[in-house]
């Protein structure tokens, strides 16, 4: 916030992914660096998501965009891997 003294961490972040382990991971990482004397903040670039729709999807990290605009061309190095939904193996 733009107050020194008053925090905020979890969904009320702008921009911020809306996942409670994440939540949770920031207000640890808070606590540690009001009452523990820590310094480590909260790394939101590598939280990995998924969507739970008929089709899954994950990702985790930077969007291939982002990569591009701030490694370049040269830079990057992009792994993908299909996923075939348990639901459509024969039993």
């Amino acid at each position: 916030t733009t107050c020194p003294h008053i925090f905020a961490v979890g969904d009320v972040l702008e921009g911020r992914p809306e996942l409670t382990p994440v939540a949770i991971q920031a207000g640890i990482l808070l606590a540690r660096r009001l009452f523990g004397g820590r310094v480590l903040r909260m790394d939101y670039e590598g939280v990995a998501t998924t969507v739970f729709t008929p089709l899954e999807y994950s990702c985790v990290g930077l969007s291939g965009e982002e990569a591009l605009e701030r490694y370049g061309e040269g830079g990057l190095e992009v792994f993908t891997q299909l996923y075939r939904p348990l639901e459509w193996s024969p039993p």
